[in-house]
């Protein structure tokens, strides 16, 4: 009787809009990577996505099941697998002249997708007890861990994965209850770390800096990153409001429909032109939703580990959204990065249902420390 109302009190805290929020972005993602299909005339991309999808739904169910803070006492292990591996794939050749990938025989893993996660679980375990943020040394120590996955990922070459550690350890520090003047520290320490973050990036990540603040609308096609760009807002402005779903295409040349990795860094674009800006605003608000929803179950957890691992998760997948959306309007410039539950990707895919399956598994797990202090605002 007793496992019966646990199993039933479980069941009675699982988020289910939450779950909603991400069957519908995968559907969505689905209809941008089926489009790509059409205008490209080839390609297995929606069967291949279909494929992940199940399998990362599996993941998920399978993290929800797993305590989560049994994750606590391996958090550092899995962080220093995650630098092992990260360091492990420049001794494996180069791929379009980048070592993002370790080949598993039927798909290609992508470490940097899973240093995100065990970054959030190492950071948050330091920052749980306040003693350790309260002090120069632990603004110290949470600032090298952040620094270290940064600038192996910038190697790759990787700057878009690498944008996303730096607003993490802001929110989580924030969320500690960090003093206001530790904040202004790391967003001082993050300003002088920009020259170095400059010479880091080779000449193609610079040149898409450069693309950002010269770009022109109007005048002849640009050519090298500028084209990207261009295409990326081509293709929203040739779906317009509701996208050639419902008004048709409204141009026949094929060419005016060529996007370079539609189906993976610019998928927005695809479902802009798909079902056009309201198809866009439809699925931006279901990101906010979800983001709200996640910051509704930091909120509601007590227990100090979970709460910052909490803030790091709707952190991480709130700052992806804004930069991989922001790029293909020409707000940000193009990382190369993917959107999350939408674009094209196995690794990208697994490593956010992984990611969402942790803050569910939080969310049906609000327990509280009793042998320490959870942290304060």
């Amino acid at each position: 009787m007793i496992l019966k109302n646990m199993h039933y009190s479980g069941l009675n805290r699982i988020p289910w809009s939450l779950l909603c929020c991400i069957l519908i972005l995968m559907g969505c993602g689905l209809a941008g990577i089926a489009r790509g299909d059409e205008l490209a005339g080839q390609g297995h991309y929606f069967q291949k996505q279909c494929v992940w999808i199940l399998i990362s739904l599996a993941a998920l169910i399978g993290t929800i099941l797993f305590p989560y803070r049994n994750l606590r006492s391996i958090s550092y292990p899995l962080f220093l697998m995650t630098l092992i591996l990260l360091i492990a794939v420049f001794f494996i050749p180069a791929v379009n002249g980048s070592r993002r990938w370790i080949p598993l025989g039927f798909f290609k893993f992508q470490p940097s997708e899973l240093a995100k996660i065990t970054y959030i679980l190492a950071l948050a375990h330091y920052l749980m007890y306040r003693k350790n943020y309260r002090r120069i040394p632990g603004l110290i120590v949470p600032f090298i861990l952040t620094c270290v996955p940064v600038i192996l990922i910038l190697r790759e070459p990787d700057l878009g994965t690498s944008l996303l550690f730096f607003p993490i350890l802001f929110a989580m520090l924030f969320s500690a209850g960090a003093r206001p003047r530790h904040l202004i520290t790391i967003v001082f320490l993050g300003i002088c770390m920009l020259p170095l973050l400059w010479l880091q990036m080779n000449p193609e990540q610079k040149s898409r800096i450069v693309a950002l603040f010269t770009q022109r609308d109007g005048g002849e096609m640009p050519r090298g990153d500028g084209y990207h760009l261009y295409q990326s807002k081509q293709m929203l402005a040739l779906g317009g409001v509701w996208g050639s779903e419902i008004a048709g295409m409204p141009v026949d040349d094929p060419a005016a429909y060529h996007l370079p990795a539609g189906r993976t860094d610019f998928i927005f674009c695809l479902v802009g032109e798909r079902f056009g800006i309201m198809g866009c605003l439809f699925a931006l608000a279901v990101f906010s939703f979800l983001f709200i929803r996640g910051l509704q179950i930091a909120t509601a957890t007590r227990e100090p580990f979970g709460r910052l691992v909490a803030v790091g998760i709707v952190t991480l997948l709130a700052s992806q959204t804004i930069i991989n959306t922001g790029m293909t309007v020409g707000l940000m410039p193009i990382t190369g990065m993917t959107l999350p539950l939408m674009s094209y990707g196995g690794t990208s895919m697994l490593s956010t249902c992984l990611a969402l399956g942790l803050l569910i598994n939080i969310c049906i797990r609000p327990g509280y420390e009793i042998h320490a202090e959870p942290f304060r605002f």
